[in-house]
């Protein structure tokens, strides 16, 4: 019976980090709430000239780089973000060109002639989408091969309560039949409901609001911004709702009935690295016939030293690269993943033929729990990754410059050192292209 699933697997962040204690103490929060509380301690940026299309093409060229792969051979790149640059154009083209403008030389000209290229977008589970949609396609198609990419940067308001759990970068996955990472099975649990726990709205603002806009401004106004409107505990209690949902879809597909106890971890979303084992408490104290009924019960339970040596057995190692870099959005669930495989590696631990478990949450709002199981030759795959050398090469940098590239107030990049794709300029005279972004690979 043919296998189908993640083939090989990269990592992109951004080389710059602001120290979550930093953050603190300039908006007055106690490190340790931050810190030991939620399990932050940097957050990633990204640079003048970087946005998700950047991330998405670096992560794509290291995919191709790092596995040899021909880019005539993939037949999509479906990318889940919810950064996208462009309500009509998708942000995969730019990340797309990008790479196969610096292939050229290697592979000819438009490499990825003939590649379907689409973005997918559901919040933070969209990426999960492009990974769904992709492995149906490649059970349809065996010979055929698919790359997700999740690129996003989580940008929050200044001196908000989501502000210190920010984040950026991007992962991407081959999509393939007899996969050497993961193979994931065909049962996909899945909850939906539409709410609006956190979303990003076109705000409406009146011509008399801009005292300077020309004439031929209409009377009302529509702004859109890359910070979201959002209910923190509502989103928490939201997620917590649907993955419940979604992995009782799942149990009922398997006919398990305590699924999770086979997984060897459980990968989730994380809009901070300690979200998982919070939100998991539920679904724990029901498995186990806890009594769940108030919150007290529910601190007890968290606080049980069951429920902690749970969480130390199939959590805790996903959480590490969280806490190196915030909020990834889409690609957050993925870098869950990496971090518990890196760290399993670096531990000479045999996963072959382990499941992992994947809870997937999209606000707005939509969870999906499915399984994968690591191939035999999952360590040929990982040994490429350098994960935690990589988020510790980073460079550091003080309140001041953050505020400002939060603000976009700088002009040329911040790392005098750096090396990739990059916004080259926005057209602003020409009618038929203002607002073209363009841009180039700087060595």
């Amino acid at each position: 019976m043919m296998k189908f699933g993640v083939d090989a697997a990269s990592f992109y962040v951004p080389s710059l980090y602001l120290e979550i204690k930093d953050l603190a103490e300039k908006r007055g929060i106690e490190p340790a709430k931050l810190e030991k509380g939620l399990g932050l301690r940097k957050m990633a940026l990204p640079d003048v000239h970087e946005d998700a299309a950047t991330f998405a093409a670096e992560v794509l060229l290291k995919l191709i780089q790092d596995y040899h792969l021909d880019p005539k051979e993939i037949s999509r790149v479906y990318l889940g973000t919810e950064s996208a640059l462009d309500a009509a154009k998708p942000t995969a083209t730019y990340a797309v060109q990008m790479v196969e403008e610096f292939l050229a030389e290697v592979f000819g000209e438009r490499s990825f002639r003939n590649c379907d290229v689409v973005d997918i977008t559901f919040a933070c589970v969209g990426a999960v989408d492009a990974l769904h949609n992709c492995l149906d396609f490649v059970r349809a198609n065996p010979a055929k091969k698919a790359v997700v990419i999740a690129s996003d940067y989580a940008k929050y308001e200044l001196a908000s309560s989501g502000e210190y759990t920010q984040g950026a970068g991007a992962v991407a996955l081959l999509v393939s039949a007899n996969p050497r990472l993961l193979e994931i099975n065909n049962n996909w649990g899945v909850a939906t409901e539409s709410v609006f726990d956190f979303f990003k709205p076109r705000r409406h603002f009146s011509k008399a609001d801009f005292p300077n806009a020309p004439e031929n401004f209409p009377d009302k106004i529509e702004v859109f911004t890359d910070e979201p409107i959002f209910d923190g505990q509502y989103s928490n209690q939201c997620y917590q709702d649907r993955i419940r949902e979604a992995y009782e879809h799942y149990k009922e597909q398997t006919f398990t009935v305590r699924p999770y106890e086979d997984w060897r971890y459980l990968i989730f979303h994380l809009p901070y690295a300690f979200h998982g084992k919070r939100v998991f408490t539920e679904i724990y104290s029901s498995e186990n016939h806890l009594d769940y009924s108030d919150a007290e019960k529910q601190k007890a339970i968290a606080k049980s030293q069951d429920y902690i040596d749970f969480i130390n057995e199939k959590i805790e190692k996903s959480q590490r690269a969280s806490s190196e870099i915030g909020n990834m959005y889409t690609a957050s669930i993925f870098m869950a993943l990496f971090s518990a495989l890196q760290t399993s590696f670096d531990e000479n631990e045999e996963l072959a033929d382990r499941e992992i478990g994947f809870l997937a949450y999209g606000s707005g709002s939509k969870s999906k729990v499915f399984v994968g199981k690591v191939s035999r030759e999952w360590q040929s795959i990982v040994e490429k990754w350098n994960l935690f050398e990589i988020l510790n090469s980073r460079l550091a940098i003080d309140f001041e410059t953050y505020e400002k590239l939060h603000r976009k107030q700088l002009h040329t990049s911040v790392n005098p050192h750096y090396k990739g794709f990059g916004l080259l300029k926005i057209e602003t005279e020409n009618p038929v292209l203002k607002g073209a972004r363009y841009y180039g690979y700087q060595k």
